[in-house]
């Protein structure tokens, strides 16, 4: 009977071991695909979900969101991502775009369909605007 106790003890193992494995390179091969979607899209965070109701009826809670960066000047209108002051990703729809006469970058002003006001409340305490540097992606497409 000593045998048999040792042969299902070792089946058992490895039968640990596979899993780990296999977990392993689930996880891993979820973190390739992650990245290659970063490098891809320019993006930092190619797919968010949206969390507030601040632009319904256009996108409402739980819509999924697929995010592109590239360098084109950013318009009003256009729906973004930017980090807020507690580093969440917001999506907002640009309000109004500001661009200072012989230089390229602009400041942007945010706001959302179902808010009343502009969105300088989930600006840093001392920003009145935003750069197009602390945009990290343009909607180009959603699923819902």
């Amino acid at each position: 009977m000593g045998w048999v106790e040792e042969k299902m003890k070792s089946t058992q193992i490895r039968q640990i071991l596979y899993q780990a494995i296999s977990l392993g390179m689930i996880i891993s091969s979820a973190l390739m695909i992650w990245k290659g979607l970063i490098c891809i899209t320019g993006s930092e965070s190619p797919v968010v979900v949206v969390l507030s109701g601040s632009m319904e009826p256009g996108f409402k809670r739980g819509d999924i969101l697929f995010l592109y960066m590239n360098k084109d000047p950013i318009r009003a209108g256009e729906i973004v991502v930017f980090n807020d002051i507690h580093y969440l990703a917001c999506l907002i729809m640009l309000f109004q775009v500001h661009e200072p006469q012989g230089t390229k970058e602009a400041d942007i002003l945010t706001k959302g369909d179902a808010n009343k006001f502009d969105d300088r409340i989930l600006y840093t305490s001392s920003q009145h605007w935003l750069q197009q540097k602390y945009i990290t992606g343009r909607a180009v497409g959603t699923y819902f």
